[in-house]
C-alpha cells in the first residue's frame, strides 16, 4: 500500500516490483484493532531477505497474534535510496506503507557483519536516531537478533536490546512486557531493566566495559541488576514449535523462490570453523509426519513447485529415507521437485539419490572444505577423500555431470601444499566422471571449485585463531589458479578485502561503535555489494578512530584472554571449544554426536541427540 508520491518514483528504479507490497499471503491489519506495531527490518535487498526462513517463520508468528501487527522492511537499492533522500520519502512498510517513525519495535535480523551499515542506514532513512541513547520514549524499540547477535558488541551502541539463540519466543515475552509497561506508563529505561529479566535477552546499555592497557577487554560490569552471564533461549520440541502454513510470495524473483521447509536445527559434526554448528547446539528434528505436512500445506498456499529441506546438513536427518519415501507418495504426483540443498560427501547414498530424481539435475554441491586430508582432520570435517569419489561416482552413475565443491583457504596450520590439494581434489572429480562407466555418454563434466576465506567466528573452536593477512590470501588464491590444469573446472574465489572487514567485526568489542556512526554519517552501506564495498574508506575511518583492524582480525587471542563475548552463553563451554583447538593442532579428530558425546555442554537443555544419547545410557 505505497502511497501515490513512491508509485511515482518507481517508473525511475530498476525493479519497482522490491517496493510495492501487495504480495499474495501478505497480511494486512486494520490498524485501528491492533495494540503493537512491528517492523521486521532485513538489511538487505528485497531478494535476499525474502529467501531468509527466519523472517518467513517470525512474520507469520507475530501476525498469528491478533492484537500484533508483523510488517516488512527491505533496505532499499541505491537507485531507489537516491530518489527517496532526493524527495524526502522516509524508509516505509510494504504492508501498510507507514514510516518506520511509526512502529512500536524495530526489529532487525543480523545473518552477517557486513550488513551492519545497512542497520544503521535503514535507521537513518527512518528518521529514527542510531544511537540508543538519543532515543529516550518508549517507542521505536531497536531489537536485533540472529546468528550475528553472538557477538553484539560492535553496533552494542545503536541496539536497545539483542535476542540471544532462537526468537519465537523470548520475542513475544519481551512484546508483552512492553505492552504492560506502556499501560502502566513505565520509562523506556525501566522497560529495558525488567527486560533484562528475561532469559534471551541481553541489553547493552547496562554492562560496562573496561580495557587492559595492552587494548583486551578487563571485565564486563552488570549494573541495575542486569545477569552477570546471558543464556540463550532454545525451541526444545521442534514438532510443537511454530511453523507457517504459508509464505508471502514474491513479485520478483528472489534468491531462492521456493517452498522451504525446516527438518530440524542443530549439527551433530563439530567442524572447527563452523559457527551454525555451535550456535545452534543441540540438534532437534521434527518428525517425518510433521515435515510432511507442512510441505504439503505449503505448496497448497503457495503454488510453489520446489520444496527445499532445510537444515545445516540434510543428510544427518536420522529418518531422511522414510521422509522421502512419504513425500514421494503425492510431490509426484502434484509435479512438486524437492532438494535437499545441505548434502554431507558421506551421506549421498543411491538410496537419496533415487528418492531426489525429481529435482532439476542443475548440479549437486558438496562442501569438502580442504583440499588435503590433514587439513581436513585439523578442522574435524571427518571426510575421506575416498568418500568423496564414491559421492561423486554415485551422482554420475546416476546421471548428474555438474558438481559444485566449497573450501576454504587461511585455516589454521594450512601451507601452500594444501592449498595446491584443492585444485588436485578438484582434478580428482574430473577424472572420477569419466572413470564411472555408466556417466552421461555425449556430455562433458563441469566442476566449480569455489574457495572462501576463513573468518574466525564467536563460539567456534577457532575464535582465538588469526585470519590470514589480505596479501597472504592473495597468494593462496593465485596457487590454487595456477594448480589447476584443466579447463573442466571452473575457480571461484570470495574477495580478500570483505572477509578481512568481516572479521574485523566478527570479533570486534564496543570500541568499534564510533567506526560505526562515522560510516554511517558517510553514508556507507551495502558493504557486502562489491559495488559499494571500499575498504580503503573503511581503513581511513579506522585510523581516524584510533583502531588497529588487525587488532581484531589478524591476531591470535591467549587461550586466558576475556573475550567480547563471554558475557554470553550459547550452551558450549568454552573449556570444549579450548579442548577442540588443541585437538586441532594435533590433527585429533572427534566423532560427531551420535557416536560419542564429547561434553559440549549442551546435554544440560535435556533435548535432542544429547537427550538421545543420556537415554540410551540410562
Amino acid at each position: 500500500m505505497v502511497s501515490k508520491e513512491v508509485e511515482r518514483l518507481l517508473l525511475k528504479v530498476q525493479k519497482p516490483g522490491r517496493y510495492v507490497g501487495g504480495e499474495l499471503n501478505a497480511v494486512i491489519k486494520d490498524k485501528k484493532q491492533v495494540d503493537l506495531r512491528f517492523a521486521f527490518c532485513f538489511p538487505d535487498t528485497y531478494e535476499v531477505g525474502m529467501s531468509h526462513l527466519g523472517m518467513k517463520i517470525l512474520y507469520s508468528l507475530f501476525n498469528s497474534v491478533d492484537y500484533i501487527w508483523c510488517e516488512r522492511v527491505f533496505a532499499p537499492w541505491m537507485d531507489m535510496e537516491e530518489l527517496m533522500r532526493e524527495k524526502g520519502i522516509p524508509l516505509y512498510a510494504l504492508e501498510s506503507g507507514d514510516p518506520l517513525s511509526d512502529f512500536d519495535f524495530i526489529g532487525f535480523t543480523l545473518q552477517y557483519e557486513l550488513s551492519y551499515t545497512n542497520v544503521l542506514n535503514m535507521l537513518r532513512l527512518g528518521n529514527i536516531p542510531i544511537l540508543s541513547r538519543d532515543r529516550t520514549e518508549l517507542k521505536n524499540i531497536v531489537v536485533a537478533g540472529g546468528p550475528c547477535a553472538c557477538n553484539p558488541e560492535p553496533i552494542a551502541d545503536f541496539i536497545d536490546l539483542f535476542f540471544i539463540g532462537e526468537g519465537e519466543e523470548v520475542d513475544l515475552e519481551v512484546m508483552e512486557l512492553f505492552r504492560a509497561c506502556r499501560a502502566d506508563g513505565v520509562s523506556k529505561a525501566e522497560f529495558l531493566r525488567r527486560c533484562a529479566e528475561i532469559e534471551g535477552v541481553y541489553v547493552p546499555s547496562l554492562y560496562e566495559v573496561d580495557y587492559n592497557d595492552d587494548g583486551t577487554i578487563k571485565s564486563f560490569t552488570p549494573k541495575d541488576g542486569a545477569p552477570q552471564v546471558i543464556h540463550k533461549r532454545l525451541m526444545k520440541r521442534m514438532d510443537e514449535s511454530f511453523y507457517p502454513d504459508n509464505f508471502v510470495v514474491p513479485l520478483v524473483e528472489i534468491v531462492h523462490d521456493r517452498a522451504v521447509q525446516e527438518i530440524f536445527r542443530g549439527c551433530i559434526r563439530g567442524c572447527r570453523f563452523c559457527q551454525a554448528g555451535f550456535l545452534y547446539r543441540p540438534v532437534r528434528e521434527k518428525s517425518p509426519e510433521v515435515i510432511d505436512a507442512q510441505c504439503r500445506a505449503l505448496c497448497e498456499n503457495t503454488g510453489y513447485d520446489e520444496v527445499s529441506l532445510s537444515s545445516l546438513s540434510s543428510s544427518d536427518y536420522s529418518r531422511i529415507v522414510p521422509l522421502l519415501e512419504r513425500l514421494t507418495e503425492w510431490t509426484g504426483e502434484e509435479k512438486v521437485s524437492i532438494s535437499l540443498p545441505s548434502l554431507r560427501v558421506d551421506g549421498f547414498t543411491d538410496e537419496i539419490m533415487n528418492r531426489i530424481k525429481t529435482v532439476r539435475k542443475s548440479g549437486l554441491t558438496f562442501a569438502p572444505e580442504a583440499g588435503s586430508q590433514r587439513l581436513r582432520d585439523v578442522i574435524n570435517k571427518n571426510v575421506q577423500h575416498d568418500e568423496l569419489m564414491q559421492t561423486c561416482a554415485t551422482a554420475f552413475a546416476g546421471g548428474w555431470t555438474t558438481v559444485k565443491l566449497y573450501f576454504m583457504i587461511g585455516l589454521p596450520t594450512e601451507t601452500l601444499d594444501d592449498v595446491a590439494y584443492i585444485a588436485h581434489l578438484g582434478q580428482a572429480v574430473v577424472d572420477t566422471y569419466y572413470n564411472t562407466p555408466n556417466h552421461a555418454k555425449g556430455k562433458s563434466v563441469r566442476v566449480t571449485v569455489s574457495a572462501s576465506s576463513f573468518v574466525p567466528k564467536p563460539f567456534t573452536p577457532f575464535q582465538w585463531e588469526p585470519q590470514d593477512t589480505i596479501p597472504l590470501l592473495h597468494e593462496k588464491q593465485a596457487h590454487i589458479k595456477e594448480s589447476i590444469t584443466t579447463k573442466k573446472i571452473t575457480f571461484n574465489y570470495h574477495d580478500a578485502d570483505t572477509s578481512f572487514l568481516e572479521a574485523v567485526f566478527a570479533r570486534g568489542d564496543r570500541r568499534l561503535c564510533r567506526a560505526m556512526e562515522l560510516a554511517c554519517e558517510r553514508g556507507f552501506h551495502f558493504d557486502g555489494w562489491s559495488d559499494c564495498f571500499d575498504l580503503s574508506k573503511w581503513l581511513e575511518i579506522f585510523e581516524e578512530c584510533g583502531i588497529d583492524p588487525a587488532f581484531y582480525a589478524n591476531r591470535r587471542r591467549s587461550f586466558d584472554e576475556i573475550l567480547p563475548w563471554d558475557h554470553l552463553d550459547y550452551g558450549v563451554s568454552k573449556a570444549f571449544l579450548k579442548k577442540e583447538c588443541e585437538k586441532a593442532y594435533g590433527g585429533e579428530t572427534t566423532p560427531h554426536c551420535r557416536l560419542k558425546c564429547s561434553g559440549c555442554g549442551a546435554a544440560k537443555y535435556g533435548e535432542g541427540v544429547c537427550f538421545e544419547k543420556r537415554q540410551d545410557m540410562v
